[in-house]
């Protein structure tokens, strides 16, 4: 990818210092380190947009649904799979017996 755009920016000596030297370390230049961490910081930034829009609408579609009735309550719930414990359980039984 062709670099055409500078990026300035303030910091400490001691940080600017301190991250030449990890980079000298590691062998790699420091502007590559920079530009691998920005690329990161935005990947990450975007994955929790896209999450953050996919809860929205999660939440969005649930409360439409709610609203027009096609919802079940807990209690509802709780009743239909007790109702399937009772039923498996007696079914094993009778397959032990």
């Amino acid at each position: 990818m062709a670099k055409d755009a500078v990026f300035t920016l303030k910091l400490e000596a001691q940080l600017r210092d301190a991250f030449v030297a990890e980079a000298e370390a590691t062998h790699r230049p420091a502007s590559q380190i920079v530009r691998d961490l920005m690329r990161d910081f935005v990947e990450r930034q975007r994955e929790a947009r896209l999450h953050d829009d996919f809860l929205r609408r999660k939440v969005e579609i649930a409360r439409a649904e709610r609203l027009s009735g096609l919802t079940v309550s807990d209690e509802e719930i709780e009743a239909e799979f007790a109702a399937r414990r009772t039923e498996l359980l007696r079914k094993a039984d009778e397959a032990a017996a």
